[in-house]
């Protein structure tokens, strides 16, 4: 009898152990799907506007079709596609008036968490990694090189917000940039060189260093106010209504 009981409980734990192998398989090809797509928008690979049935997506990807619903269902709820019955998905487009309200809520949020960073206090490694992501830019923009000063310039973004050590705006921030970061990246090539930006960086950076609350939002705050209305003005001046 004992041994009949250990052998139902190994094959129940062979179960137990198989299911679990499946869901992990399962959340790891929806995750890898929703990165893959998600990287794709954002470098504008799928511009604004690009629609696609789930099974085109499922192609490209050369995944079934069950992680692509998921990842695409996730995506949809980051508001980077909008999905249609029975016409599959669709990139959205944004128009200067959604990119004026994701930088209002971008300008509030990330000057909250410049304030609770130099509230806070920040460890030598953090000041150091957020130093860095300046004297990288300076060195991007010596080199003409624009994308890989907006690759750095996002990570002192993300850098900036993790250090507010508030994890609910993170994950508040992170949908509003992934939305943003589209657009900032077509109109790449139309803006002013972004000399100032890097000196607005410097400038918050010295207020969290120096434990100034009040400088650090302040100045942060008024750095991605003039980002949003660039951007929005760049927008509307070259007649671009979504993008």
């Amino acid at each position: 009898m004992a041994k009949e009981v250990v052998r139902i409980s190994s094959r129940r734990t062979a179960r137990s152990v198989a299911a679990s192998g499946s869901a992990n398989e399962d959340r790891s090809q929806r995750d890898r799907a929703f990165e893959e797509i998600r990287r794709r928008i954002l470098e504008n690979e799928l511009p604004a506007g690009t629609q696609m049935l789930e099974t085109e997506v499922a192609a490209m990807l050369a995944m079934s079709r069950t992680p692509v619903r998921e990842a695409l269902i996730q995506l949809a709820n980051e508001g980077l596609v909008e999905i249609r019955p029975r016409h599959g998905m669709r990139v959205k487009a944004l128009s200067p008036d959604d990119i004026a309200e994701i930088y209002d809520l971008l300008t509030c949020l990330e000057a909250t968490a410049a304030e609770l960073a130099a509230t806070r206090g920040l460890s030598g490694a953090e000041l150091a990694a957020l130093d860095k992501t300046v004297v990288d830019m300076d060195k991007a923009l010596e080199r003409g090189d624009l994308r890989e000063w907006a690759k750095v310039d996002q990570r002192f973004h993300d850098l900036l917000v993790v250090a507010s050590g508030n994890k609910r705006l993170q994950d508040v921030v992170a949908a509003m940039r992934d939305q943003a970061h589209r657009v900032r990246m077509a109109t790449l090539m139309l803006r002013p060189t972004p000399t100032d930006s890097n000196e607005d960086h410097q400038a918050v950076i010295k207020a969290i260093r120096d434990r100034d609350p009040e400088a650090a939002r302040a100045i942060h705050h008024d750095h991605r106010k003039k980002s949003g209305a660039m951007l929005v003005e760049l927008l509307t001046r070259m007649g671009l209504s979504a993008l």
